[in-house]
Order: structure tokens, then sequence, then C-alpha cells
């Protein structure tokens, strides 16, 4: 079994992803998505832009799944935030973060194998998945799983394109 860290640039991505319980893929082939396979176990990582406001927002890790299925091509491309794509997987979302909470990778990277060069971790996350170690799944699962809660219980508070962002707190 494989873990992944799963990149989620933008809100209508990391909503649809929340609710559809599916991961969608471009068309650019990857190694890392031809791998993926069910029972493989995935982070949610939204990034510092996926709220539009990297000043403010920080990347967090927001919650785990479990692939169902591997990708597949689609029969018809699907269109999610004003992108394109042409594969996805099943999900099974087995914890979420409330928003506008998570587990923060940047104190993180120096400790994660997944990026070998931490004073450049950023340029890592240009993918949809990033494989990780076994050893990076144990830091992400200790300090992610005191936050989880169960996915409907988290689904309400994570905002669309159509709703703003609930502030913290309120």
């Amino acid at each position: 079994m494989s873990s992944y860290l799963v990149v989620l640039g933008e809100r209508d991505a990391i909503w649809w992803v929340l609710h559809e319980q599916r991961m969608a893929f471009p068309a650019t082939p990857r190694a890392e998505v031809a791998d993926l396979a069910p029972g493989d176990r995935l982070f949610l990582y939204a990034t510092r832009s996926a709220w539009n406001n990297p000043p403010r927002d920080r990347g967090r890790v927001i919650g785990v799944a479990t692939a169902a299925t591997a990708a597949r091509r689609l029969d018809q491309p699907i269109e999610i935030a004003q992108r394109s794509f042409h594969s996805a997987c099943e999900l099974r979302i087995d914890g979420v973060v409330p928003y506008p909470g998570g587990l923060e990778l940047g104190p993180l990277v120096d400790r994660l194998d997944a990026f070998p060069k931490p004073h450049a971790w950023s340029v890592y996350l240009r993918r949809a998945l990033v494989r990780l170690s076994d050893s990076d799944r144990a830091i992400l699962d200790q300090g992610l799983n005191p936050m989880l809660a169960p996915r409907g219980q988290a689904l309400p508070t994570y905002p669309s394109m159509r709703t703003p962002p609930r502030k913290a707190g309120g």
C-alpha cells in the first residue's frame, strides 16, 4: 500500500473532492497517477492559495482518504474550477478537519522524505499526487489524526466559490 499527498489548489476542487468522494486528474500523464491503487492512503492538502488569500492562509493537510479504485480515463472530461480533468478515481473519505483548520505542512517539510530539498519544497507540489514514504505517513498521521472529524460533520464548514469562507470562530 502506498501513500500520497493529494495537492488541491482551489476551493471548488476541494469542495468537489470532499462532496463527491472522487479525485480527478488532468490529462498530463504522471507515473504516480498510473500507480494509484485501491487501498492507497491519501492525505488531502489544501495549498495556501486554495482559499484565495495566500498572505493569510497556510498550506494545510485537511483530511485523509483511501483510494477505492485506480484512476480511470473518463469517457467525457469533467470541468472543475475552469480546468478539465480526463481521469478520476473513487475515494472513501476517512476524516476531515473542519475548515479553516488542518495540519500546517510548512513546518514539517524538513522531516519529510517527499521534500528532499526543503528550501524549495513548494516545487514538489506542482503535481496532483506527491508520493510519501512510510515515515512521512507516520509523521502526517501523528499530527493530523487528533484534528480529524467525521466527513459529514466537517463538510458543512467547507466553502465553494458560491459561498464565502466562514471566519475562524464564526
